[in-house]
């Protein structure tokens, strides 16, 4: 049975105006997380080599494969097989993306030959979650970034902005939402910042289990892709298998060149 280790906290968790206007300013750090990571290349190729199986990369809401690019390459040059999520900008959800995205991990699994990773930023991870929860056979590992799990609206501040494109959830989708917390049977790892600008961190964090975590980071929402300590535990977790699989022990960070 999964173990609970998230807060007490109840929900819809809401921000007051003040406490607004200072996350979002708080987010403007992602620029110097993309200067970091343009900045610490030499170690960042020094990460443990990964071992080539297919991982797909999941874009946050508003945002397309061009957000994803700093991290699609990284893994890359850590010889995995990478693919971006192929479906434009990140805005609706629906039926048919969901099944066309369960299609895509299928003919990459008969194509490769291998289980597939995915790894989803804000909303591109609760896609992947539910992929997961959907297609298990076919997933290697799962690993979310800063992603609104909760199933209420209240614990992103982009959620009335998801709400207008979307318009109120069908009672079948609903009640998918309900049950995101609860973690897909494959190994899944949840990346999670308590400085987190646009997720609140109470929201990002899913019911720990056998093959279920949560890691805090020091992190803003926009910079999770490209932060290289974020960088480094994906790359840390997507080594994992299910029949090897042992949550993440920090390590003592190195000097960055």
């Amino acid at each position: 049975m999964p173990k609970n280790n998230t807060s007490s906290v109840e929900f819809p968790i809401r921000y007051s105006r003040s406490m607004k206007l200072l996350k979002m300013g708080m987010e403007s750090r992602w620029m110097f997380e993309l200067a970091a990571h343009y900045g610490s290349g030499l170690w960042l190729r020094n990460m443990p080599k990964g071992d080539g199986h297919p991982v797909i990369v999941f874009p946050g809401f508003l945002t397309s494969s061009f957000s994803t690019r700093p991290l699609r390459r990284f893994l890359a040059n850590l010889g995995y097989d990478v693919y971006d999520w192929s479906f434009g900008r990140n805005l609706r959800y629906s039926e048919t993306l969901d099944t066309e995205m369960q299609a895509m991990v299928e003919r990459i699994f008969i194509e490769s030959g291998q289980k597939v990773s995915l790894v989803g930023w804000s909303l591109g991870g609760v896609f992947a979650r539910e992929i997961a929860r959907a297609k298990p056979e076919m997933v290697r590992n799962v690993i979310s970034l800063g992603s609104p799990i909760t199933g209420t609206k209240h614990v992103t501040l982009a959620g009335p902005i998801y709400e207008l494109l979307n318009g109120e959830l069908e009672p079948e989708v609903q009640k998918k939402v309900d049950g995101m917390r609860v973690p897909p049977p494959v190994p899944n790892s949840v990346i999670y910042s308590r400085t987190d600008g646009v997720v609140h961190w109470h929201g990002a964090k899913q019911l720990e289990g056998e093959m279920s975590e949560n890691i805090c980071v020091a992190a803003s929402h926009l910079g999770m892709g490209s932060n290289p300590l974020v960088l480094r535990i994906i790359a840390d977790r997507l080594l994992q298998a299910r029949d090897t699989w042992v949550p993440y022990k920090a390590k003592r960070v190195r000097k960055i060149p």
